[in-house]
């Protein structure tokens, strides 16, 4: 085996310490920066094993556990957990803070303090675990490949601070390890860290801003959340921050809200992030209101443990749905009491606010006024007879829960009676001048759907009217003015600020995202019943204000996903459920497709288990499935895995074109983030793929290739009889051994027949 390190590469030494512990028998050669080893890769891939088969390696951590399965050391999933994690969270940070260090000269807390979490959880695991390495009693691959990033950090060990005693004792055990001790003196000396600054220079500046997130949220508000280093908008570059509506935390999601809000914002995110866009998506749970209080209730806890429960809950399955948030928070934090009081107290200066007497319906029995959703009855517009009293989910109305036929208590099913409460509005119809100029600037520079724009204009075409923003509990952000103290803000005020709180918990610098209107697009996804309160409440909360925030670009609404011939329904348990389509046992990606191929873009769609299955087989199976699995497997089979130079024929021309139109669509889609169309896109170009294989059975072209082969031994012959360089000779020999190979494996046959034996030697 031969190992290539590229001079001033910070990852050799995880891989170097690697194969001393493992007595791996391996060549090391050293390679000038920008040096070659692979030949068929156009740029130069610093870290490489080349194998004994042929086959190169080339993630460091891949190259380590290699090492250590040729030794016979036994990996266990723990020690395979801690590579996951130090692949995903600790190297990014660590890249970035060497750089940080060793190009831009910064030194002590400002480099310390951007790992300094990722060092307590190892240390708290070290301590929790009570032994000399991170799995066990003996080193493990996971020992030196964190050893090796760290390293470069924390070569001296008077910087760790004394309180992270567990890591202290590890990293000094570490460091007296010879394998350790010898690739550090191998890479390191003598310039210490500074050996890598020439590598670095010429690597992309990180373009994350090295910030420690803000601290007030506990850890434990903190899932799912992938890196901890804080991204911050760039001049000169395209800056997307993207939100999902917060989903309600007092249930759990069904398949309907993961399409609406944060699986249609996943997609749009990942894309941004591949066209090099400097991209944020954050997004978090909705935890205050009446529901949570009932909630509570029910299941005999306090509103808090019902938003611990039920955050979790939401986090798990968004993990097993694989969406890649940057940050998921939730709403019960003090960012959102301070960010929420500040706007209201804004607009209050600035007399957007109105005090009038409320009549509300209050429970006689429950002993409290009831929130809006927690009366029902039939909607005054359509007479549709389950209509909350806050919307219409028919005819999509909103509704003073007072002007409700037949109201009822959801709770108690008992008829509420009518009381009076003092309570503060939103001025809209002062607001609404600014709101329609508004508007008609982002309708014209940015992406609405349809629907977006059509239930906005019929909200402004009918006149705003002044907006409840108070209600009379106890769970929610209070009011801070006197004689209101007793009241919460409403849930449609104070929600969508938690766009901004998340934010807040995410970075310090949160203002950089949301009073950055002229560098930052916003885009919000959502399904079509939230459009009101994001493009009309929540912009008009924030215009009145006067403080430069950052408003909607592009407001993406799905229509609704219904579940076979009905309704999703959270509060009725009808439709499928996050925890049910992980208890399946079917892949999330198989969700993920059939959700996106189904997504409700232009008009509702249904979902249905027939379908389902039928779409799985015909589309991701048969289609996009068997297109990659025939091109792949002919490659390999034939080809070593690499694709050959080819002469393109008239027909290969007409494909490659229409390939071309497709992308070219799907870019423009995925732009207006029409993600089911663009999907079709790449359905599309798998069809074009699995039919010109058919027609063409490139099997049997394969095997015309004898008179080829005899043609190319004929040439290497002449040019051996004409003494030819030795340089083209080689090339030709080469070209003649891959025709052999080709046809040897187009007969079926191993191109690698096992070795003759000879004669024993006396």
């Amino acid at each position: 085996m031969r190992l290539f390190v590229s001079e001033g590469c910070p990852q050799g030494l995880k891989v170097l310490a690697a194969a001393g512990a493992s007595g791996a028998p391996v060549r090391l050669e050293r390679l000038p920066q920008g040096g070659h080893t692979i030949p068929y890769l156009t740029r130069p891939q610093v870290l490489a094993l080349h194998l004994d088969s042929g086959t190169f390696l080339f993630s460091p951590n891949a190259i380590c556990q290699y090492f250590f399965l040729l030794s016979g050391k036994e990996q266990s999933d723990f020690a395979n957990q801690w590579l996951e994690w130090e692949a995903m969270e600790l190297q990014p940070a660590v890249s970035a803070a060497l750089y940080v260090r060793v190009v831009q000269g910064k030194k002590g807390e400002e480099i310390l303090g951007t790992i300094r979490k990722f060092l307590s959880y190892i240390n708290q695991s070290l301590t929790k675990k009570a032994t000399v390495y991170l799995t066990g009693d003996t080193e493990s691959v996971a020992d030196i490949v964190l050893w090796g990033a760290l390293f470069p950090l924390l070569q001296d060990e008077s910087c760790l601070p004394d309180e992270l005693k567990a890591l202290k004792n590890w990293f000094q055990t570490m460091n007296h390890l010879e394998p350790c001790r010898k690739a550090a003196e191998s890479l390191l000396t003598p310039k210490g860290a500074q050996e890598f600054k020439a590598y670095l220079q010429k690597q992309p500046a990180p373009n994350v801003a090295l910030e420690k997130p803000a601290t007030e949220e506990p850890e434990k508000h903190r899932p799912g959340n992938i890196c901890y280093l804080s991204r911050l908008p760039v001049e000169g570059m395209k800056n997307v921050l993207i939100t999902s509506a917060l989903p309600y935390v007092n249930n759990v999601p069904h398949l309907g809200n993961i399409i609406g809000c944060v699986l249609s914002a996943d997609v749009f995110a990942r894309y941004s992030r591949l066209r090099n866009w400097n991209t944020l998506y954050v997004c978090g749970t909705d935890e205050y209101g009446t529901a949570t209080e009932n909630k509570a209730m029910e299941e005999g806890l306090t509103p808090q443990q019902i938003c611990d429960k039920y955050n979790a809950i939401h986090s798990h399955i968004y993990q097993w749905f694989n969406i890649s948030f940057d940050y998921f928070g939730r709403t019960t934090t003090p960012h959102q009491t301070t960010i929420a009081q500040d706007i209201f107290q804004r607009l209050l200066e600035r007399k957007f606010l109105l005090t009038d007497t409320v009549d509300q319906l209050r429970c006689e029995h429950c002993q409290r006024f009831l929130a809006d959703r927690f009366v029902e009855g039939t909607c005054p517009f359509c007479n549709y007879e389950e209509a909350r009293g806050d919307q219409c989910d028919k005819c999509g109305k909103l509704i003073n829960a007072i002007d409700l036929k037949k109201p009822q208590c959801k709770m108690c099913k008992g008829v509420p009676v009518l009381k009076s409460s003092q309570h503060l509005f939103l001025d809209l119809p002062k607001l609404e001048e600014r709101l329609e100029k508004w508007l008609e600037q982002s309708w014209a520079t940015g992406d609405w759907t349809s629907n977006a724009r059509f239930i906005t204009h019929s909200w402004i075409r009918d006149g705003l009217k002044p907006r409840c923003i108070t209600r009379d509990l106890k769970w929610g952000t209070p009011v801070p003015l006197d004689g209101f103290r007793d009241k919460v803000f409403y849930v449609w005020f104070d929600a969508p600020i938690g766009y901004l709180s998340i934010t807040a918990n995410y970075t310090n610098q949160w203002e950089r995202w949301w009073k950055n209107p002229e560098q930052v697009q916003l885009y919000n996804f959502m399904a079509k019943d939230n459009v009101p309160f994001h493009s009309v409440v929540f912009p008009c909360s924030l215009l009145g204000a006067e403080d430069n925030y950052t408003l909607v670009s592009h407001l993406i609404a799905t229509e609704y996903l219904n579940y076979e011939d009905g309704k999703f329904s959270k509060s009725r348990g009808v439709g499928v459920f996050g925890d049910m389509a992980k208890d399946t046992g079917i892949p999330a990606d198989i969700w993920r497709f059939y959700l996106l191929f189904l997504r409700p873009e232009g008009q509702d769609s249904a979902f249905c288990w027939n379908d389902l299955m039928l779409k799985n087989n015909s589309e991701l199976l048969n289609n996009l499935g068997n297109f990659v699995n025939r091109a792949g497997m002919f490659v390999s089979k034939f080809f070593g895995g690499r694709v050959p130079t080819m002469e393109l024929s008239p027909d290969d021309q007409r494909l490659l074109a229409h390939i071309t139109l497709e992308l070219r669509q799907y870019n423009q889609l995925l732009e207006k983030v029409r993600i089911r169309d663009a999907l079709r896109c790449i359905l599309s170009i798998s069809r074009h793929g699995n039919q010109y294989i058919q027609v063409n059975e490139p099997w049997k072209r394969i095997k015309v290739n004898p008179s080829a082969l005899c043609l190319q031994g004929n040439y290497v012959r002449e040019l051996k009889a004409q003494k030819a360089e030795k340089v083209q000779i080689n090339a030709e020999v080469s070209k003649l051994l891959a025709l052999k190979k080709q046809l040897v494996l187009a007969e079926g046959r191993d191109p690698e027949p096992p070795p003759t034996k000879g004669k024993k030697k006396k």
